[in-house]
């Protein structure tokens, strides 16, 4: 696989950004994934390829092949490489939505707290939810 096709598959990562450097990979790989960038069976690129583009070890990249393949996002063949599953999507899009779960009930934790009603934090959600033909937003 070309510096240039690992490049499109895998989203820039910094160590400037928030979350560790595997971890950032990790979260990537699921987003392509879940929003269908990334197809049952994509080969990946090489723990070393992948490490060379990114400018991170290879034990950076292992780990998050790792992480990644325990979750069943991913698998390995010997000798042949490391694919995305075909359960890939679905999986990715349980994680995510866990995930969102958990923020959302910290968000009423919050709110609660803050003493807000039941209808305010739905009213509140409500302004954060994009219209139909609007780009996803969220205002602070």
């Amino acid at each position: 696989m070309s510096a240039a096709a690992r490049r499109l598959i895998i989203p820039p990562i910094s160590a400037a950004a928030p979350g560790s450097l595997y971890q950032q990979i990790v979260d990537g790989l699921k987003r392509e994934v879940s929003e269908g960038r990334l197809a049952p069976g994509t080969a990946l690129p090489s723990f070393r390829g992948l490490a060379e583009d990114l400018l991170v070890s290879v034990i950076t990249v292992k780990r998050a092949y790792e992480e990644l393949e325990r979750e069943g996002i991913i698998y390995r063949r010997q000798g042949l490489g490391t694919f995305v599953s075909d359960t890939a999507d679905r999986k990715s899009r349980d994680a995510k939505k866990e995930r969102a779960r958990v923020l959302l009930a910290e968000a009423l934790k919050e709110a609660t707290e803050a003493g807000l009603q039941t209808n305010d934090v739905v009213d509140l959600l409500r302004t954060l939810i994009p219209r139909k033909g609007a780009r996803a937003h969220v205002r602070s």
